[in-house]
């Protein structure tokens, strides 16, 4: 079965709050303890669920080896950590990897429903079937973005999906193609604050299309120093 959303927290009480306060608002959930229960799981359907919840800290595999695992059956499985509020270092590691985000706890059960509700209205718009009609494509000079599906087509026609907030994160930039974009307004935009936290998050972003980017010869992103970011395009 393919859940709405996956929860492996090894904390019994906020486990069974989560998990039940999710289905009573209309989700499928699954829930595990271990990370091996998970990966056991997740081996054996190898197929996307919408969304899985990953703690940080789990009693025999860590969160991010634990992603990292799944990754590796699944590129373009969305994921999300719960990480403690003073694991900076954490929260970066998990951005890195490929999360969409993280959800510091202790948290507000409502504000986690909400947040995750959101995610997954954007990635059920942003995706289809990929054995459908031609996809359609925003061209940005030698690269092609299909925004709907997630993913870009590299001038070697090699094809690199991209995570919710990268889709987000180009999006915005290329509303203001060839333009100074201050990077306290697109922490508004995106994560609705601009504290210290969501400005590394973002940084980390930044990077990796910036890295995506590497295969073209034509776009750029470039640091504006102590304002913000340009995409450009020759």
């Amino acid at each position: 079965m393919i859940y709405d959303i996956v929860i492996i927290e090894d904390e019994i009480d906020l486990g069974n709050v989560v998990s039940e306060y999710l289905k009573l608002r209309g989700f499928s959930v699954q829930w595990f303890k271990t990370a091996n229960e998970a990966l056991a799981y997740y081996a054996a359907n190898q197929m996307t669920n919408k969304l899985i919840i990953i703690d940080v800290q789990l009693p025999d595999l860590n969160g991010f080896d634990l992603a990292t695992e799944i990754m590796k059956i699944n590129k373009n499985q969305p994921f999300f950590f719960l990480t403690a509020h003073n694991e900076k270092d954490n929260r970066l590691r998990g951005l890195k990897i490929g999360a969409i985000d993280y959800i510091a706890k202790p948290f507000e059960i409502e504000e986690l429903v909400l947040r995750i509700g959101n995610i997954i209205d954007k990635l059920s718009n942003n995706s289809s079937d990929r054995s459908g009609d031609q996809p359609e494509f925003i061209r940005i000079a030698d690269i092609k973005y299909n925004k709907k599906q997630l993913y870009v087509l590299l001038p070697d026609n090699n094809e690199v999906s991209l995570t919710l907030r990268e889709s987000e994160l180009l999006d915005y930039l290329l509303g203001n193609l060839n333009q100074l974009v201050k990077k306290k307004d697109i922490l508004l935009a995106l994560w609705g604050n601009d504290d210290y936290f969501n400005g590394k998050s973002l940084e980390v972003f930044i990077s990796r299309l910036r890295r995506l980017f590497r295969a073209s010869k034509e776009i750029s992103i470039e640091n504006v120093y102590g304002l913000g970011y340009m995409l450009k395009v020759k």
